[in-house]
């Protein structure tokens, strides 16, 4: 995870090198999550039917060629591809990565066990962004050192991987093999979609206007603040999680979405007025609720199904998180080339705080996700 948010620092550096437009970043970065939308619709059942060891195995294969392609002299095909690759990478890691976790905890702690993969993917999201904007602020070679630092951490964690996990860890599918089961959405898991969903979206606002608004607006064009906002969202978002499993999943949701509105109406204020301190009010708010969300989501899903379909289920719920993660982001692109970023942030961040709004009222319908 923390691979896929090296690019987000350097986005202003690949912008002057090639003369990438707004418009251009922001395809990027949905390129980005088309791979994830696409590897966990198509592959979501694969562990279930494989084990978890293989399929993670796989990710930290294309978590290498993404970061070998990132290595290759810059240039917009090489950069969509390579975004791409590592789009797939963290498809097959979330889902498949917060399964295998749960599947190893002992029953009574499955709260605990979502708790750390959510942490070990946020945690991951955080470090990347803000160890690529460090380096890039202080080393001669921005745009290569952060991926060479990362695949020596694949080349480590492969060989670990494979040592210390169980070669199974899963329950065989009775549907049979390369079957990509089908999730129906509905009741809990929709609930728990949209509120996980929104977070992703606000997110994706944040991401897609910040290290442009510093550089532009704010006349502060350094790397490691570019860096550090997003960080910021994916840190927080720790404490959020150690706050929801303190709460009933439902009182949790509710009280994130409650904060992602909030969040949303924060940052639209920072885009509005061209402020600093609002910025990072709007990054720690949306880390704090989003982690709430979040964290209530995996309870009410992935932690309610047998082993069998927790792969799929996991997926699915990923899947959601990172559609609405990608269109915002790409939308905000598309807008900005109309009638400038500020305005093009500022109607985003309207559409995603009425979305929260809107998750605050709605109730689930069961208490279980349907499959």
């Amino acid at each position: 995870m923390m691979g896929t948010t090296l690019p987000t620092p350097l986005y202003g550096l690949y912008a002057e090198r090639l003369g990438l437009t707004d418009l251009t970043v922001t395809v990027l970065f949905a390129a980005y999550g088309l791979g994830v939308v696409s590897c966990l619709t198509l592959f979501g059942r694969l562990s279930d039917v494989l084990g978890r060891r293989p399929v993670l195995l796989a990710a930290l294969g294309l978590s290498l060629l993404s970061t070998v392609l990132f290595l290759l002299p810059p240039a917009l095909p090489v950069l969509l591809l390579a975004r791409v690759v590592s789009g797939l990478s963290a498809g097959l890691a979330s889902g498949v990565g917060t399964a295998a976790i749960v599947d190893l905890a002992a029953p009574g702690s499955r709260a605990t066990a979502g708790a750390l993969a959510l942490a070990a993917n946020t945690g991951g999201l955080a470090l990347g962004t803000l160890f690529a904007g460090i380096t890039a602020d202080l080393v001669a070679a921005p745009l290569r050192t952060p991926y060479a630092v990362h695949a020596a951490l694949v080349a480590v964690a492969v060989p670990a991987l494979a040592a210390l996990t169980p070669a199974g860890s899963t329950v065989p599918s009775r549907r049979g093999p390369g079957r990509p089961g089908r999730v129906r959405v509905r009741g809990a898991f929709l609930h728990a979609a949209v509120a996980g969903g929104t977070a992703f979206a606000v997110t994706g606002v944040l991401t897609a206007v910040s290290a442009i608004f510093l550089v532009r607006s704010l006349r502060l064009p350094s790397h490691s603040l570019a860096g550090a906002v997003p960080g910021l969202v994916f840190a927080t978002m720790a404490l959020g999680q150690v706050v929801s499993r303190r709460l009933r999943p439902t009182v949790a949701m509710r009280a994130g979405c409650t904060g992602l509105a909030l969040a949303a109406a924060v940052l639209a204020v920072a885009l509005a007025t061209a402020t600093f301190p609002p910025l990072v009010l709007s990054a720690a708010t949306l880390g704090c609720s989003g982690g709430l969300c979040l964290s209530a989501g995996l309870a009410m899903t992935v932690q309610q199904v047998a082993p069998d379909h927790r792969g799929a289920v996991s997926s699915a719920y990923f899947a959601v998180l990172y559609a609405m993660l990608a269109v915002p982001a790409t939308g905000v692109g598309v807008l900005a080339d109309r009638i400038g970023l500020r305005p093009a942030g500022l109607t985003f961040a309207a559409a995603a705080g009425l979305l929260a709004t809107a998750a605050i009222v709605a109730r689930p319908a069961g208490s279980h996700p349907s499959i």
